[in-house]
């Protein structure tokens, strides 16, 4: 069992404990609990599924990386799989706060990179900002989407986020967790800019056609990718960097072990991720970054 996990794990009731031991001390457990597993913790437990996800919420909340604000945030993402996808609050000392990451973006981004096709509810202990509504409010499942918080009954993401805007006053089709393919392609043979690749053609960006990604390599070699997650109020958009970010410290990962990063992205005349990719990396203490256009 990954250390961060210990405090949390060692408050949960006894019966929860038994069954979850075996999932937690796997070595591909990667904050993810499937729906077999979900099955199993809740015969054992005799916890429905919204009381199961309220249990593990502390164990989400142990990902969170908040060195500024000391207020650690968690959330559970259930996808219509019926797999749960922790998600937690991400601070990074030295960068802008706008780079921050809201755990709910991060639950709902998680369950996006692990290829859940779309979510059925998010279960949170505080109550969601607006700006993470709004952020929600891109899903496929828009306003439908079931908030479960501490001490209320279960709403749906429209109720807290009455006379939404979003993509559909667009007209936008394709939605965030859809298939997307870009068919972008890039001729090189790295591993790390092929990587990139792949995740900027699975990128979400109907209002600037400005696809992205990013691929990060870690101390131990292993690759995070993530995909930029464009927003129809623009400023919850969720950059590729902070996606890559977002599976590196789920994963159990130090995101100041980032050994070379590449970022992706189409030639654009409104904006670049670059300049931003590139300062956060370098507050994280990664120097090796590249920039490939296409």
């Amino acid at each position: 069992m990954h250390a961060r996990y210990d405090a949390a794990f060692s408050q949960l009731p006894a019966a929860l404990q038994a069954a979850l031991s075996p999932i937690l001390n796997h070595a591909d457990f990667h904050a993810v609990i499937t729906a077999s597993q979900v099955e199993t913790l809740k015969q054992a437990t005799g916890m429905n599924d919204s009381e199961l996800a309220f249990a593990l919420l502390p164990l989400a909340a142990a990902c969170s990386l908040a060195p500024i604000s000391k207020f650690y945030v968690g959330a559970v993402a259930r996808g219509v799989s019926g797999n749960l996808y922790f998600g937690a609050n991400m601070e990074f000392l030295g960068a802008p706060m706008q780079q921050t990451i809201h755990a709910e973006q991060c639950a709902v981004t998680h369950a996006w990179l692990r290829g859940e096709k779309a979510l059925a509810s998010i279960t949170v202990n505080y109550t969601p900002c607006g700006h993470c509504r709004q952020f929600m409010n891109e899903l496929n499942t828009g306003t439908q989407l079931a908030i479960h918080l501490p001490g209320r009954q279960p709403a749906t993401l429209g109720h807290y986020l009455p006379d939404a805007f979003g993509p559909r006053d667009l007209d936008i089709k394709t939605l965030l967790m859809d298939e997307e393919d870009h068919n972008l392609s890039l001729a090189s043979d790295d591993v790390l800019a092929q990587a990139a690749l792949d995740a900027a053609n699975r990128s979400h960006a109907p209002y600037s056609q400005a696809y992205s990604g990013v691929a990060l390599e870690a101390a131990d070699g292993n690759v995070y990718c993530g995909r930029y997650a464009e927003n129809a109020a623009f400023n919850p958009s969720l950059p590729p960097l902070q996606a890559a970010l977002i599976l590196m410290n789920v994963s159990g990962k130090d995101v100041l072990q980032i050994r070379r990063a590449v970022l992706v992205e189409t030639k654009s005349t409104m904006f670049s991720q670059w300049d931003a990719t590139q300062a956060t990396l370098n507050a994280l203490g990664c120097t090796r970054v590249e920039h490939t256009q296409i």
